[in-house]
């Protein structure tokens, strides 16, 4: 399973869903769009979003903080 969370370092949110994910045992990859410009603007074209986190999962992106989401893209990825 591919998981991304784009992120910040001084994000609150970022660090709650970096959690959810960790306590969930879904290893996934930081990306830190503060230090990783290209990164920034692929986030931005998927999403038309600036504001983090987001958090990718098998191609779904989803915006914020959002425990229901991540779980049901968590279960729609298991089912691909």
């Amino acid at each position: 399973m591919k998981v991304k969370v784009y992120s910040t370092p001084t994000c609150p949110y970022c660090h709650m869903a970096k959690k959810y994910l960790s306590q969930k045992g879904v290893e996934f990859e930081d990306i830190d769009v503060s230090r990783n410009r290209e990164a920034a603007m692929y986030m931005i074209m998927k999403t038309g979003q600036m504001g983090v986190p987001v958090i990718e999962i098998c191609d779904k992106f989803i915006v914020g903080y959002d425990p229901n989401a991540i779980d049901e893209a968590l279960k729609e990825c298991v089912q691909e």
